[in-house]
């Protein structure tokens, strides 16, 4: 690389604060500390007289930054990422608020990683499990104008349905729990009306027994995570709708046949995320036929919502 080169790449925004990172995380930094480094990065959503919109909450170069240098020298192996993310989940969270700030991290490590999408999968996986991104930013990610080159590959759906799987085995867990206390609790108040000879064994009972107010926040949980279960779906089934509506009404334009390998693979994925996940899709189908699949719909993309529901009914 020549001198003007190299000069230019060192001049790039966030170059120096990567070099600065990779000591600091070598030398066995903390979170906090790495966090230093970052903190004179500059915002490039808020440069010159743009207004501070709601991005401007999160900053992208100190993402990119961040991201970039920690999964380069986690890259030995996948357990030397996961060490990486563990260690440094403090600022993931701390940079990752929003959901745009997630799909950021997501873009990035796609980025890096996109010519072992297997490796692709594994991250996203652990960040999900780690809470470092949302299923609904995963969902948004995928079906983003950035990832649409690699929209018919493989890798791509099986991340889309591990966050579905993700999101259906988090309301399963809660589901189970809340049963259980509410059980717990049943069998605790109708035990307290019978004799009460065994004094240890009544005190060990009330310790067990969960509160009311346990059993209420509990109810509170599984209701937020249906919430979050729906809106995950209402993204995937809008997005799709979106790329295959797109695709019909630019082939008309063109008057062009719209049957094509893309379409068809397209609606073959459609119709796979309705069969792998009908259970989950059916509590919710009232709710997106009112709200996405609906009559003014072009009828090849209803189609496949009605053959689901008369599947299902």
């Amino acid at each position: 690389m020549s001198h003007v080169a190299l000069a230019i790449v060192a001049s790039l925004p966030g170059t120096e604060a990567a070099h600065r990172l990779v000591v600091c995380v070598r030398n066995k930094c903390t979170p906090e500390e790495a966090l230093n480094v970052l903190r004179e990065l500059p915002n490039p959503l808020r440069e010159g007289d743009a207004p501070a919109t709601h991005n401007a909450q999160y900053n992208p170069l100190k993402i990119d930054v961040f991201v970039q240098t920690l999964l380069n020298l986690g890259s030995k192996s996948i357990s030397h990422s996961f060490a990486a993310i563990s260690k440094f989940h403090y600022v993931f969270k701390i940079l990752a608020e929003s959901e745009e700030a997630q799909i950021c991290v997501l873009r990035n490590v796609w980025e890096l990683w996109q010519r072992h999408p297997q490796m692709v999968c594994v991250l996203v996986d652990k960040m999900l499990k780690t809470q470092v991104v949302e299923c609904s930013a995963v969902a948004t990610w995928l079906f983003s104008k950035d990832m649409a080159p690699f929209f018919t590959h493989s890798h791509l759906w099986e991340i889309l349905h591990l966050t579905i799987d993700k999101m259906n085995k988090h309301v399963s867990k809660l589901s189970a729990e809340l049963q259980e206390a509410r059980e717990a609790l049943a069998r605790a108040d109708s035990s307290s009306s019978d004799s009460e000879d065994e004094s240890g064994a009544k005190k060990k009972k009330d310790q067990d027994k969960p509160t009311e107010e346990a059993v209420e926040r509990m109810e509170e949980r599984l209701e937020m995570a249906h919430t979050d279960q729906k809106r995950l779906f209402l993204i995937v089934f809008q997005r799709f709708i979106m790329i295959l509506s797109e695709h019909l009404v630019r082939c008309d334009t063109d008057a062009r046949d719209p049957d094509t390998h893309w379409y068809r693979s397209t609606v073959a994925r459609l119709r796979q995320v309705f069969l792998v996940h009908h259970e989950q899709v059916q509590k919710y189908s009232s709710t997106l036929e009112t709200l996405l699949f609906t009559q003014d719909l072009d009828p090849h993309i209803l189609d496949v919502f009605h053959q689901f529901v008369a599947l299902t009914a």
